[in-house]
């Protein structure tokens, strides 16, 4: 599995002293059962998936390419983030392309490191 993190990674509160160590997990494909991930999707069409890190377990994923958004404790939290993106993506942006706006953030700090 590939795994890529988006500039601005996010992991729960509870896990920030732990987050390099999340990442590790992730691309090992060893998360706690009650980490779920927020990514984007694989079809252009949508805009984020969240999906249990147990699901990384099964053999579907092994040649998957994955844009890891956020990790976070439970399902209600990641779709706690997923509110917050939103409402900051319509903040800078006056719309809801959220996919759009992850894929030109990631490309602006690939390009200037910022």
């Amino acid at each position: 599995m590939q795994v890529r993190f988006y500039c601005d990674f996010t992991v729960s509160d509870i896990w920030q002293n732990k987050k390099q160590k999340i990442m590790g997990k992730l691309k090992r494909k060893r998360l706690l059962p009650q980490a779920f991930i927020v990514a984007l999707s694989q079809g252009e069409q949508n805009h984020l998936e969240i999906f249990s890190g147990v699901l990384l377990r099964q053999h579907v994923y092994d040649h998957a390419e994955l844009f890891v958004v956020a990790v976070t404790e439970g399902y209600m939290e990641a779709l706690s983030f997923v509110e917050q993106l939103t409402d900051q993506v319509f903040q800078k942006t006056g719309g809801a392309d959220i996919r759009g706006y992850i894929l030109a953030r990631q490309e602006e700090y690939e390009r200037t490191g910022r």
